[in-house]
Parts: C-alpha cells; structure tokens; sequence
C-alpha cells in the first residue's frame, strides 16, 4: 500500500488493530497515534503487550484528526469537539429509539 493512502472499509467490533494499522487508516504516522495515546485524547482497548484499538477508537482517531487538519486545532480541542459531536449522534440514537423526529 502506497504511503499516505487513507485505507477505508468496515472494522469489526472484534478486531484488534496496531498503532501502526490505526496510523494507516487514518493517514497519519504512528508518531501521531502514540502522542495522542500518552496525552490521553486517544485511548486503546489494550496497553500491554503493546496498545491496541478497537473500531470506536480508530472512528475517534480519524474524527480527530481531521478537526486538526480542516480547523487547524489544537489536539486538545479536537478531543473535546470529538466528544461533543459523539455526544450529539448518542443523543440522536435515544431520540430514534423513543420513535421521536431528529430533523
């Protein structure tokens, strides 16, 4: 696979992906990932032998991400409106299930 090539596609619940493969589908280096594993805006489903992502956490990565590149913010930023926007599509879930109108 060519280098920067944003790998796309559907990640199972199960899978357990590297840093390395979350840099990838992202992107973006592994440097990155790591960063933002250690400040906390990224977590992992697993830390020992080595990090591990599940699907929601790569979604994050990407969401990040690309809050970083288009707004040029801050990683801490990015987070924080990553957990607004997860926060806003969690509450329009609840109102779906309650058979309620979102538009």
């Amino acid at each position: 696979m060519p280098q920067g090539e944003i790998v796309t596609g559907l990640v199972l619940e199960e899978a357990s992906l590297t840093v390395e493969e979350v840099a990838r589908a992202c992107g973006a280096d592994a440097q990155w990932v790591a960063e933002h594993v250690e400040a906390g805006i990224l977590t992992c489903t697993a830390r020992e032998p080595a990090p591990r992502f599940a699907s929601r956490d790569l979604q994050r990565a990407r969401r990040v991400l690309e809050l970083e590149r288009v707004f040029e913010a801050d990683p801490e930023l990015a987070a924080m409106v990553a957990d607004l926007i997860d926060e806003v599509d969690r509450l329009r879930a609840r109102l779906r299930r309650a058979g309620l109108s979102v538009d």
